[in-house]
C-alpha cells in the first residue's frame, strides 16, 4: 500500500468511530427498546424491530456516505484545484462543529438530553411509543440519522474525501462497507446487551454517567481529524505541488 492509501484508510476509520461516538440513534434505539419491554412485547419480537431500526441507520448512512463521494468525485475532478478548497472548507466545517459539541451536545441537566429542540425531542419519545413493526422501526432508525445530520455529515465528508483517493473501486466499496459497519457498532452493542438481559436503567445510567467523556472525546476526535485533514490535503498538495489525490 502507498502512503495515501494507508492515510485514506486511516482517516475513514477515524471518521466512522466519530459517527459512532455521536448518541441520537443510540437514544432512540433505548427508547424503543424500554417502550417495547414495558409493553411487554415478545423478546423476538423485539429483537427484531431493533435490528429493523439498525437497518434503516446503516441504509440511511450507506446512502449518504455514497452519494457524498460520487459528487466530491464530479467536482474535484472538473475543476482546477477543486480537493484543496474542498478540504480546506471540511476542515473549517469539523473544527467549528468540534468547538459545538463541547459547547452544547449534552444539554447540562441530569440525564442524558441531547441538544435536539424539546418539541423534537417529545416527537420521537411519542414516535418510539407508538412503533409496533419493523417497518416503522426501519422508518425511525433513517429519522435518527436525518435528525443528527449536522454532526454527522462532518465525519462523512471528511471519509468520502477519503475514499475517492483509494486506488481502485474495488477498496472503495470495501471503505464504505467498513464505514457503515464500524459506524452502527454501538447500535449493535445495544442490542447484544438488552439481548443478555441487560436493563435499559443501566445502560441509561451509563450513558449519563459518561456522557461528559463521551462529548469530549467526540469534540476532541473532530478536531484532531480537522487538524490532520487540513495538514495531509491542503498543506500537503500545496508543499508537493501537486495532486496527492
Amino acid at each position: 500500500m502507498t502512503p495515501v492509501t494507508i492515510s485514506s484508510l486511516a482517516t475513514i476509520i477515524f471518521a466512522a468511530i466519530i459517527h459512532a461516538s455521536f448518541q441520537l440513534s443510540v437514544s432512540v434505539l433505548t427508547l424503543l427498546s424500554g417502550h417495547s419491554i414495558g409493553k411487554k412485547t415478545a423478546q423476538r419480537k423485539i429483537f427484531r424491530m431493533s435490528n429493523s431500526f439498525v437497518f434503516g441507520v446503516s441504509t440511511i448512512t450507506l446512502l449518504l456516505i455514497s452519494s457524498i463521494s460520487y459528487f466530491l468525485s464530479l467536482f474535484i475532478h472538473h475543476a482546477t484545484s477543486a480537493e484543496q478548497l474542498v478540504a480546506a472548507v471540511s476542515s473549517g466545517m469539523m473544527f467549528g462543529l468540534g468547538i459545538a459539541i463541547w459547547a452544547f451536545y449534552f444539554r447540562r441537566q441530569p440525564g442524558t438530553s441531547l441538544w435536539l429542540p424539546r418539541n423534537f425531542a417529545e416527537y420521537l419519545n411519542k414516535r418510539t411509543k407508538k412503533t409496533k413493526n419493523s417497518i416503522e422501526s426501519f422508518a425511525l432508525g433513517i429519522i435518527s440519522v436525518i435528525a443528527e445530520i449536522i454532526f454527522i455529515i462532518a465525519p462523512i465528508i471528511a471519509a468520502s474525501l477519503a475514499i475517492i483517493t483509494l486506488p481502485n473501486p474495488f477498496l472503495q466499496i470495501i471503505s464504505i462497507a467498513i464505514y457503515v459497519i464500524v459506524s452502527a457498532l454501538p447500535l449493535f452493542v445495544v442490542i447484544v446487551l438488552i439481548g443478555s438481559g441487560r436493563s435499559i436503567s443501566n445502560l441509561q445510567r451509563w450513558r449519563e454517567d459518561h456522557k461528559r467523556f463521551l462529548q469530549f472525546a467526540s469534540g476532541g476526535s473532530l478536531l484532531i481529524l480537522a487538524a490532520f485533514l487540513f495538514v495531509d490535503r491542503v498543506i500537503g498538495v500545496i508543499s508537493y505541488g501537486g495532486n496527492l489525490w
